[in-house]
Parts: structure tokens; sequence; C-alpha cells
């Protein structure tokens, strides 16, 4: 039903089905996807075409184009956070070996504004503009424990996803889960997106306290996740001292 909804909402529908895993789509597909008339959605897409915002591909598939790309760079609240944070990841991921990631709050879930890993890394969902819920991932965890109280009891209210047999999917465990995360400023979760994998999570705060993002590394299960949570403390601070020119900031 697209009735009373405005062009503008119509043209979010269609960019919203050009994902990481359908980058390009035909027509008919976009229309499926968004639930448009496929006259309505081919109308759209053709004056998103033109203003650059989608390109067609020769195959007639259809693309997010350079200059969605680009005002979206140019515009984006998380670039300043992302360039801060780039030396301090680029060192963080040398240490580790593994996948090393900058994820923000955004609405109920975590979206991850940068991403670094390498070959042989152990198995990790996360990708650049990705995103989680909030309860299953640990950057999801201490983004939660720190956010608003409606928030954290929107969350609490479920659904609460599984995706491993050790996935949070109970309030209970969830705010103890969260109670913790607040107490040791860190949160560490093995094995709750995938069997294999430990997710090691700490925030990231600006000038006054505030936490504006989570710092994780993603690496192997073996026990020994905890580790990590020092190191992952000491870059942390380091980044918060950038984006507050200098002034060293409380855990």
């Amino acid at each position: 039903m697209t009735g009373g909804e405005s062009v503008l909402a119509r043209a979010v529908r269609i960019l919203e089905t050009l994902t990481p895993d359908t980058p390009a789509l035909t027509v008919s597909e976009i229309a499926r996807r968004s639930g448009l008339h496929v006259a309505t959605a081919s109308r759209l897409v053709a004056a998103l075409v033109d203003l650059g915002l989608l390109t067609r591909r020769a195959d007639r598939r259809v693309a997010v184009g350079v200059r969605l790309w680009e005002l979206a760079s140019r515009a984006s609240p998380a670039l300043g956070l992302r360039e801060a944070a780039m030396p301090f990841l680029e060192d963080l991921h040398a240490v580790v070996g593994h996948s090393v990631q900058l994820g923000v709050l955004d609405g109920a879930e975590v979206i991850f504004v940068e991403r670094l890993t390498a070959p042989g890394a152990v198995v990790n969902y996360t990708r650049i503009a990705g995103r989680l819920p909030l309860h299953a991932s640990s950057s999801g965890i201490v983004l939660l424990a720190h956010a608003p109280r409606e928030l954290q009891e929107e969350v609490l209210a479920g659904p609460l996803e599984r995706f491993t047999a050790r996935t949070v999917t109970t309030p209970d465990r969830l705010r103890a889960l969260l109670a913790d995360a607040r107490r040791q400023g860190a949160a560490v979760l093995p094995g709750h997106l995938h069997e294999d994998a430990a997710g090691v999570a700490v925030p990231v705060r600006a000038r006054g306290g505030a936490v504006v993002a989570a710092l994780s590394v993603v690496v192997p299960d073996d026990g020994s996740a905890h580790v990590r949570v020092p190191l992952l403390q000491a870059v942390a601070r380091g980044i918060g001292r950038t984006l507050s020119g200098g002034e060293l900031l409380s855990r």
C-alpha cells in the first residue's frame, strides 16, 4: 500500500532494497522488494538514475550511484569519528591479527562504520555499513549498556533473536549482561553470533564521557578473548583523546 505516501518515502524504499547482499537488482526485483508497483518503481528508478543517485549497469541492473556515495560520505556524522579512529584501528589490527571494528548506535541496532580484517581471520558477520541487533554482539551490548533507558526497555521487551545456543534471548540474562558491561567497562561474548568466534568490545567516549561508539575485535573462541580487554580499553582512550582534543577521558 502506497496511498498517501510521499515520493521521497517511496524513493527511500527503493534505495533500501540495495544492500551488501543485493548490491544490484532489476527494476522488477526492486519493485517486489520495495512493495511498489512496477510502473511506479520504474519511474522513480529512472529519476534517481538521472540524478546520479543510482546507476544502470550494462546488464540493466540498478546499483547505487557515485553521487549517492559522495553525498553520504560528505555528510556522514560518523566521518570524523572514523578518521580519528583509523590510525588506532590499524595499530590494533596489526597486534590482534583478526577483525577490528568500530560501531555506532542507530535505533535498535549497531551499524559498523569501519572494519579491518585479514585472510585467515576467524569468521565475522560484520561489514562496513552492516548492522547487527544490539543484544547479540559485543559492540551492541556496550552501546546498549550506555543507551537511554527507553531504548534498553524496548530491546529487553524483545523479540531477542537467537543465533547460537549461547545467544542471550531472555530479558533477565540481557539485563545482567548490560550491568556487567557497565561495571567492567567491556563486553565479552563468546560464541553468541557464531560458535567459533568471540566478540570483545569497549566503549569509546567523547568529551564529557558520553559513549559515542564501540571498539571491538572478533577473535577465535578459545577461552582467551577476555585478555584483549586492557588493550582495547587503552586504544579506546587514545581515540577518545583524539576526539576531545587531547583531553583524557575517564573509563
